[in-house]
């Protein structure tokens, strides 16, 4: 198969017509390799639009969901990143390819030990991997720049709303499908945020993601 073809083919024909148009992030996806970080089963659709199975029900974003939220967040060289959801690595390689520091939680240890090798085989030195279910908050590492929450949420936490520093920005997906919003978060100061919906689409839910209170009759 010809990797660097269908590279071009997902970037032209996926991801330039969803509105992706900033030339960093266009480099990034040209030069981190996306077939690297997929199962070995899936490496021939890498470049499909499709989430790929990880397993544990869990798959890689679609590509345009991923060039997307590299675009909505504008990671820049002195953030510190946090990353709810691992999965294969690719999006965390990512983002630690334009942050300062890449904090990543992953809630199932074989997903985390084989992303691992991954960043090792990449050299990628600036992301530090946790185990652990941080799908309502993550206290241990302090405050960041920037937040993505790689599995969709019913309710966005207001925990990570306190997690951003002034100027942060923290992309999710909010809602319960098929009516799911992809949403940037934007603190303009402590305790003030502005929320703007990107574009709807579709993802699965975080593992103990908090759900909406339901009346009952």
């Amino acid at each position: 198969m010809d990797y660097e073809q269908a590279r071009f083919n997902m970037i032209e024909q996926q991801i330039r017509p969803w509105e992706v148009l900033d030339p960093k992030v266009l480099d990034l996806l040209l030069k981190v390799k996306r077939e690297d970080f997929a199962p070995t089963l899936y490496q021939s659709l890498a470049f499909v639009d499709m989430g790929i199975p990880l397993g544990h029900g869990e798959a890689m974003w679609a590509p345009v969901i991923e060039a997307r939220a590299l675009q909505a967040v504008q990671v820049k060289a002195t953030d510190r990143v946090l990353e709810i959801g691992t999965g294969s690595g690719y999006f965390t390689a990512l983002l630690a390819a334009q942050a300062e520091l890449v904090v990543t939680v992953e809630l199932h240890a074989d997903l985390r030990e084989e992303a691992e090798k991954r960043f090792h085989a990449h050299g990628l030195s600036n992301i530090q991997t946790r185990l652990g279910d941080g799908a309502r908050d993550w206290i241990i590492d302090g405050h960041f720049d920037v937040i993505v929450l790689t599995g969709s949420v019913p309710l966005l936490p207001e925990a990570y709303l306190k997690r951003l520093n002034p100027g942060g920005r923290l992309f999710a997906i909010v809602g319960v499908g098929p009516a799911m919003s992809a949403t940037l978060v934007t603190c303009m100061s402590r305790g003030v945020c502005r929320s703007d919906s990107l574009f709807e689409t579709v993802s699965k839910t975080l593992v103990n993601a908090a759900e909406p209170e339901r009346f009952v009759f």
